[in-house]
């Protein structure tokens, strides 16, 4: 069967995709570390958040690939992928319903980060708008999922591998090079995802990382003069 190239991912995806591998692996390593790794476990999850962002966005106006209304199976794709009557390019069903999983619980992760504390130095940047019992709590549900997080993770990648050693569809490939050999007939190769969609997702992405950091709290008051007396 004849085999040709199409372009699948585009290099805004490419670039999120392994910026987010990147960026949280430091969060865990700074996040388990402690002590003063702790101001850049929280650097760490402002731009983590600014990524999901941009993600979110780009899955509005992003290439054809991008788009969550490319890949977000219904029911009835889904169990036709689970019978094996499933074709097509990008992400499988099964493998759209984990990227969505992963992308919601690191975007609660990184929402619960802002109000949360250590009891000792650090606080979230929005921790003074909830009450302590409620940072507290966010506090532990931070800590706790972790371990979720991990483990969806290193699911990720066993399926990652599997399908590209096993069914001998690559899959990390496309993921740097951004091209895909197919041979379905009559695949397309991406498009959309132009200029204005980047500079869209990207200042949308720059505002919401300034509201999590404060930007729209007010100033915190002038520290008083320490009498001289």
């Amino acid at each position: 069967m004849q085999q040709y190239h199409i372009r699948l991912w585009d290099l805004p995806t490419r670039l999120f995709h392994w910026l987010l591998t990147t960026l949280v692996a430091g969060a865990f390593l700074t996040g388990l570390t402690g002590g003063s790794w702790i101001v850049w476990h929280g650097r760490l999850g402002l731009l983590i958040l600014g990524l999901l962002t941009f993600r979110l966005v780009w899955g509005l106006v992003g290439s054809t690939y991008a788009r969550f209304s490319q890949f977000v199976p219904d029911p009835r794709t889904l169990l036709n992928y689970l019978r094996g009557g499933w074709q097509g390019i990008g992400h499988n069903p099964l493998g759209a319903l984990s990227v969505l999983v992963l992308l919601g619980i690191l975007l609660l992760q990184t929402l619960s980060g802002l109000f949360a504390n250590d009891d000792i130095a650090f606080n979230g940047p929005l921790q003074d708008l909830v009450t302590k019992r409620t940072s507290d709590w966010l506090t532990g549900l931070h800590r706790q999922a972790i371990w979720v997080i991990g483990a969806l993770i290193t699911l990720h990648v066993a399926a990652v591998l599997f399908h590209t050693h096993v069914h001998k569809d690559d899959l990390i490939t496309p993921m740097v090079t951004g091209i895909k050999p197919v041979t379905a007939p009559g695949a397309r190769g991406a498009t959309g995802g132009g200029w204005l969609a980047l500079i869209t997702a990207l200042a949308v992405a720059i505002l919401v990382i300034w509201i999590a950091a404060g930007g729209l709290l007010p100033p915190p008051p002038p520290i008083a003069p320490v009498p001289t007396w």
